[in-house]
């Protein structure tokens, strides 16, 4: 009696192990695809001077030093319900916008460089709190939905441009004459993608249910002209038209006056 109680004990705990491998490895793959599909997510605004997405996963440890040194709670550290890697910071601006504080005191927080303070400083001074320039921080870029911005429809509005803390210089006003009523203007926010450093006061103070205007990534707000085309005025664009041309790319042609006498024998035949 006693040995079989014993068999069953045993039998039990083997099946409590295995039960739990099991649970483990579906919490694995579910929390892989879980991982995979927050990482498709091009549409996150990290804190300032985060480095690009892939290397700032790779440096952020998740410990929410950012958040904490955050003075307006506008940092969140992203939970599991959201299609954001877990524990990594990020911000919603028609929540809660970036105040870009001149001392910027989530940088210096970061322990492992996720946010690079070297993003702040401008050219020539050294590395150091003291010396960061909030106007450099490039979060993202504004992005005007002109059909739902009813300053586009001739209502007059200048929420956006009011909260812009670079207020002429990273939103101007157009005005335009309202050619279907002959007696008001146009007053149309202007993005100006060079300097709109990406903070979001603009998306917080918009006026619509949805906003109007609304920040978006960089790399997601800006086209790529791609590597086909040549900046003449451009030093590094020379560089690499120097290094890019070799036999392969000319087919053996010395000379511009090739090619062309080519094109005339083509265009000939």
């Amino acid at each position: 009696m006693q040995k079989q109680i014993k068999n069953t004990s045993r039998r039990e705990a083997i099946l409590k192990v295995f039960q739990g491998a099991g649970i483990l490895s579906l919490g694995g793959l579910v929390w892989g695809a879980y991982l995979n599909k927050a990482k498709a997510s091009k549409l996150i605004l990290r804190p300032p001077a985060a480095l690009r997405e892939d290397d700032f996963l790779r440096a952020c440890i998740k410990c929410g030093a950012c958040v904490q040194a955050c003075p307006y709670d506008t940092l969140k550290l992203a939970q599991p319900q959201e299609e954001i890697p877990v524990g990594t910071p990020y911000f919603d601006p028609r929540l809660v916008p970036c105040y870009m504080c001149v001392d910027v005191p989530c940088v210096p927080a970061c322990p492992t460089h996720a946010l690079d303070i070297q993003k702040l400083i401008p050219e020539g001074e050294l590395e150091s709190p003291q010396n960061m320039n909030v106007t450099k921080m490039d979060v993202g870029v504004a992005v005007i939905d002109e059909k739902s911005c009813i300053a586009y429809w001739g209502i007059q509005c200048d929420a956006c441009y009011r909260a812009c803390p670079l207020i002429n210089e990273a939103i101007s006003l157009d005005f335009e004459r309202n050619e279907r009523t002959g007696k008001h203007a146009f007053l149309k926010p202007r993005i100006h993608p060079d300097i709109c450093t990406g903070c979001g006061k603009c998306e917080h103070a918009c006026v619509t249910e949805k906003a109007a205007i609304f920040v978006l990534p960089r790399e997601v707000a800006e086209g790529k002209a791609g590597n086909f085309y040549i900046k003449g005025w451009e030093k590094k664009d020379e560089d690499r038209l120097r290094t890019d041309t070799d036999e392969s790319t000319i087919k053996g042609r010395t000379n511009d006056d090739d090619y062309l006498n080519d094109w005339e024998d083509l265009i000939d035949d």
